[in-house]
C-alpha cells in the first residue's frame, strides 16, 4: 500500500471541485502540530490559534469560492479530553466555512459497518478517498488515495447516513 504525506493530502483541496467530506472515527489522536496547543490546553493557557492558520486559511479559500467542506466526528462519551479540546477549537473551523457535526457513538445505527476497517477517510467529489492509516498511538502513517467507484459509493452512502443523524456543532454540548 502506498501512502502519501498530509501535505499531499491537503494539496486536494486546492482540486475538489463541489464537496470535500472527513469522517472521524477516533476519540484521541497525535498530529505534530496538535499536541503542544493541547498541552497547553489541558494546563489551562489559552491557546492563540497560529497552529490552526493553514489549515483555516486552506478551508476559506475552498469554501469562499462556493465548495463545501464537511465533517462528521463519532465520539464515545463521555468525552475524552482531546475530544473536548476539538470541540473547543471547531469554533474557528466554523468560521472559516468548515460545517462539522458531531455523532455519539451510541446513537450510531447498529447495522452499520464501517468500510476500510474503520480507518478516518476525507471523500473529495463523490470520487476520490484519501484514506488515513494511523499508529496506535494515533499518530498520522500517511493516506492512501482510493478511486473505485465501488468503495467510493459505499463511502458516499454512509457518509449522507451519518450527515443526517449527526448533530450540527452549535447544537451539539460535550459530556
Amino acid at each position: 500500500m502506498e501512502l502519501i504525506t498530509s501535505d499531499q493530502r491537503d494539496e486536494l483541496f486546492a482540486t475538489f471541485e463541489r464537496d470535500a467530506f472527513h469522517l472521524e472515527l477516533r476519540d484521541d489522536y497525535h498530529v505534530a502540530n496538535e499536541d503542544d496547543p493541547f498541552r497547553r490546553w489541558l494546563s489551562g493557557n489559552p491557546d492563540d490559534g497560529t497552529w490552526q492558520r493553514p489549515w483555516l486559511s486552506r478551508i476559506r479559500q475552498a469554501t469562499q469560492s462556493g465548495r463545501t467542506v464537511r465533517r462528521v466526528r463519532v465520539v464515545t462519551e463521555p468525552l475524552t479530553d482531546f475530544i473536548r479540546w476539538e470541540h473547543v477549537v471547531t469554533d474557528a473551523n466554523q468560521e472559516a466555512g468548515e460545517d462539522i457535526r458531531w455523532l455519539p457513538r451510541h446513537r450510531v445505527p447498529a447495522a452499520i459497518q464501517w468500510p476500510l476497517h474503520g480507518n478516518d477517510w476525507w471523500l473529495f467529489d463523490d470520487r476520490l478517498l484519501a484514506v488515513g492509516h494511523l499508529r496506535k498511538d494515533g499518530s498520522v502513517m500517511g493516506s492512501e488515495l482510493i478511486d473505485d467507484p465501488h468503495v467510493v459509493s459505499t463511502c458516499a452512502e454512509l457518509r449522507d447516513q451519518l450527515w443526517s443523524i449527526a448533530t450540527p456543532h452549535t447544537q451539539y454540548s460535550p459530556v
